[in-house]
């Protein structure tokens, strides 16, 4: 579903969708303005064209004990296209690693890292990280307190 497909009543059913995924099918129609059975099918074509990819549980990290985020910048020892892949791979493996952007400027990539505390970052650097073939450099940064992080995009 391109872009230009979506049209004002899907940008409301995925604004609505983004802070309560939940919801009825019955209570998103009402918000929306539409009846049930158009907004259900509405749903079922942004699902289809991939618009929607998945509903999740948005877990508070300190409730489940992993209270530190660290940012970490990496830079490779080359940015060959078969380079960019095995690391994309490798770092795809460990679920401490909660985000991973390429970037562009002087480090290849950005990693959001959630751990329980600083031994714990230790522990993850030195058997992970570290030991990844082609890394040249790692820089690290520790979030003191989150701002803002919203899971919602601006669709409306």
């Amino acid at each position: 579903m391109p872009e230009s497909k979506i049209d004002e009543t899907d940008r409301r059913i995925l604004a609505a969708l983004q802070q309560d995924a939940h919801m009825t099918m019955e209570r998103l129609a009402e918000l929306v303005g539409l009846s049930p059975s158009p907004c259900a099918r509405r749903v079922r074509n942004l699902e289809a064209a991939g618009v929607i990819k998945r509903y999740v549980a948005v877990v508070d990290q300190e409730k489940v004990g992993l209270p530190v985020s660290v940012f970490a910048s990496i830079r490779l020892e080359r940015q060959r296209e078969d380079e960019l892949d095995r690391f994309a791979r490798a770092i795809a493996r460990w679920p401490e690693i909660v985000e991973c952007y390429l970037m562009t400027g002087q480090r290849d990539y950005l990693l959001r890292i959630v751990v329980k505390d600083l031994p714990a970052y230790e522990a993850f650097l030195k058997r992970t990280l570290t030991r990844l073939e082609g890394v040249a450099s790692i820089e690290s940064s520790f979030a003191l307190s989150q701002v803002k992080h919203a899971q919602a995009l601006p669709v409306d």
